[in-house]
């Protein structure tokens, strides 16, 4: 099933946009898993992983059902050497047994056949002695990658059946990505002459649900942004980071929908959230019932997302 057809359905069988950022830290790991795991290993790399490991699952299961795809952070589990990436494996694992997609998160960015040996630990089939895959890989759906080496940073990881798919970097959500992917070059943007390399890169890439395999990382902190790159890229899927903790409302977050969007899937996005659902147990002060403050978490996230699919909806009219 191509990759795009797989995010549209789970976002139909959810009726969820949300993407659950699995961006683990020792500070954010409940209380009673935390001293579980110390009890055990003591204050050493087995205990973190450990408590990253059985927090992951454990939301993994309370948000089964309830968002339409997962993001671990590569960056969280690297930090941690060999273990976190065991750890991230795992988490993957889980995920796909739950029948969640998952973006592997790491921004990838490099060309040729380094570019192919990032392409293979996400999706495998890193070759043996012989040439025959050997090596499963991650096992992700999706990857993160920055586009700004230009097409050799990013046809690498493509394949034209559309079993994988990219979210290329566009339009960022921190406040310094105005000092390069704002900058005018001829008559467009850094970030709009990106946008519209995305836009080619899957014109070849369609899915049965008009959706390609070559995604967009849009922050919601720039809606304006988001709705003139959606002209540029109509059946792109928008990776939307930047909701809740980074400043950005739902409103916001849906700006770059596809134009007369009624249905959830035809929106063409996902909207990511991590520290607001991983440590929902500290707001909710809840550490003994972080898998629930996990999930009311987003059941709130749900809400305020479909109630702004529905309001822009309205407001350009039926899909």
């Amino acid at each position: 099933m191509h990759v795009a057809d797989r995010l549209a359905a789970s976002i139909d069988a959810t009726g969820s946009v949300a993407c659950v950022g699995l961006d683990p830290r020792p500070a954010l790991v409940p209380p009673p898993v935390r001293d579980a795991a110390l009890a055990r290993h003591g204050d050493t790399v087995a205990a973190v992983a450990e408590a990253f490991l059985a927090t992951n699952r454990g939301i993994l299961d309370a948000v089964a059902g309830r968002c339409a795809v997962v993001k671990p952070q590569v960056a969280c589990y690297e930090a941690y050497g060999s273990a976190g990436w065991d750890v991230l494996a795992a988490t993957v694992a889980h995920a796909r047994a739950l029948g969640i997609p998952v973006i592997v998160d790491g921004k990838r960015n490099d060309i040729g056949s380094t570019a192919e040996h990032y392409r293979d630990a996400v999706f495998g089939g890193a070759p043996g002695f012989s040439g025959a895959a050997v090596a499963d890989g991650l096992g992700g759906d999706w990857v993160t990658v920055n586009a700004y080496l230009g097409s050799d940073g990013v046809e690498p990881f493509l394949d034209d059946a559309g079993a994988h798919g990219v979210f290329a970097l566009v339009r960022t959500s921190n406040p310094s990505s105005a000092d390069l992917q704002d900058v005018v070059a001829g008559e467009r943007s850094v970030a709009e002459h990106v946008a519209d390399r995305v836009a080619a890169w899957g014109e070849t890439r369609r899915g049965t649900s008009g959706l390609t395999a070559v995604g967009a990382v849009v922050g919601a902190t720039w809606p304006e942004q988001a709705r003139a790159l959606r002209a540029r890229m109509p059946d792109t899927v928008f990776l939307v980071p930047g909701f809740g903790a980074q400043g950005g409302t739902a409103v916001d977050a849906v700006a770059g929908r596809r134009p007369g969007s009624g249905a959830a899937s035809a929106a063409g996005l996902v909207v990511n959230s991590s520290r607001e659902l991983w440590g929902a147990w500290q707001r909710a002060d809840a550490p003994d019932r972080w898998q629930a403050a996990a999930a009311t978490a987003l059941d709130a996230m749900n809400r305020a997302l479909g109630e702004a699919l529905d309001a822009g909806a309205g407001a350009d009219g039926p899909a």
